[in-house]
Parts: structure tokens; C-alpha cells; sequence
């Protein structure tokens, strides 16, 4: 009786996986470029985050957090770069799908974050202490 309906079960299962037609089923979401760039971006964020608490414990020199602190901000400051490039690309810039040399813009005398109130002496686009949008503020 068990072998009956394992049987018949099985049956049901393979007429079912064979009657769903393929354009029944739904179309796949597309593929965003910047999905990847994103986690990306997601992943340095919290990373830089964990590093300050890291440093404010005590458990990083300063050293040590200053050279681990810049590496991140080069990474991010790379994917926020192809980001740029690839929005160029998908708008139709196709003169701007190679990356610019990477010549910082003159710095005027210093640049606040607005929320945490740290100083940076090169402009960027996100504070490198809280993570927050940056207002260029000449100190």
C-alpha cells in the first residue's frame, strides 16, 4: 500500500514539473550593475564603523587605525568611483567609461562633517568618522 502511494505521489510530481510550461513561469529580475557595488560599499561602511569602535575601545593603535582607516577610504573611494562610471556609462557618457586620473581637487583650508564634527584635509564624499554625506565647510 506505502509503495502505491509513494508511487502515485511520484507520478503526480512529474506530470506537475512537466505540465508548467516555460512561459508560465515568471521573468527573472534583472541584473543590477550596481548590486554588487552596493554590498560593496554596505560591507566598508560597516567596516570602517567596527573600526572605530575598535579604536575608541582601545583595542587599536593609532597608528594602526589611522593606516587601516585610509586603506578602507581608498576602497570605498574606488567603488564610489566605478559607481560614478558605470551611471556615466548606462546615461550614454561613453567618454567617460575610462576611470580619470586620480587627481584630487585642490583642497581649500579643511573640510568639517557637519554631524560628528570631524576634520579631514582632503574633500570627500562621506566622513571617514561616522559614515554621513559631507557639506564642504572651510575651517
Amino acid at each position: 500500500m506505502i509503495i502505491v502511494v509513494t508511487c502515485v505521489i511520484a507520478i503526480a510530481v512529474i506530470a506537475f514539473i512537466l505540465g508548467i510550461r516555460p512561459n508560465d513561469l515568471p521573468e527573472p529580475e534583472p541584473v543590477s550593475p550596481f548590486a554588487h557595488l552596493d554590498e560593496r560599499k554596505a560591507a566598508i561602511y560597516e567596516n570602517l564603523r567596527d573600526l572605530q569602535f575598535e579604536y575608541r575601545v582601545g583595542k587599536l593603535s593609532d597608528a594602526d587605525y589611522q593606516s587601516t582607516k585610509q586603506d578602507l577610504q581608498k576602497e570605498l573611494a574606488a567603488v564610489l568611483s566605478e559607481v560614478d562610471r558605470l551611471k556615466a556609462q548606462l546615461n550614454g557618457n561613453v567618454k567617460s567609461a575610462k576611470p580619470a586620473a586620480a587627481v584630487p581637487p585642490p583642497a581649500p583650508t579643511g573640510f568639517v562633517c557637519d554631524s560628528c564634527g570631524a576634520k579631514f584635509e582632503t574633500n570627500l564624499k562621506f566622513c571617514g568618522e561616522c559614515g554621513k554625506p559631507m557639506k564642504v565647510v572651510k575651517a
